[in-house]
């Protein structure tokens, strides 16, 4: 596939996306900027990372079955361990891949 086969239209689309996403995001900043945020915001707004994370990974795990159950629990014991999100992430996939391999 070369530049040439790409649609006109998809490309623009594409692009006014990328230009609302990029407006929406600075516009909530300037917003925070100018208002002071309650005490409810702003714990919402600290929230909301892991609200985001919850959201895309659920319902891989539900669906996902015992290997990424088990990694997905590797994942939680290892972040409470060692307090590294990173190290629970890479051990959590470990423990799926192996899982998987045995299986």
């Amino acid at each position: 596939m070369s530049v040439a086969d790409l649609d006109p239209v998809v490309v623009g689309i594409i692009i006014v996306m990328a230009l609302l996403t990029y407006l929406t995001k600075v516009g909530g900043l300037w917003l925070l900027g100018h208002v002071e945020p309650s005490d409810r915001v702003d714990a919402g707004l600290s929230v909301l990372p892991g609200a985001v994370v919850v959201a895309i990974v659920g319902p891989e795990l539900v669906a996902g079955g015992p290997s990424a159950w088990l990694g997905g629990a590797a994942v939680v014991l290892l972040s409470r361990k060692t307090g590294s999100l990173l190290a629970a992430m890479v051990g959590g996939i470990g423990v799926l891949l192996a899982v998987r391999a045995v299986v």
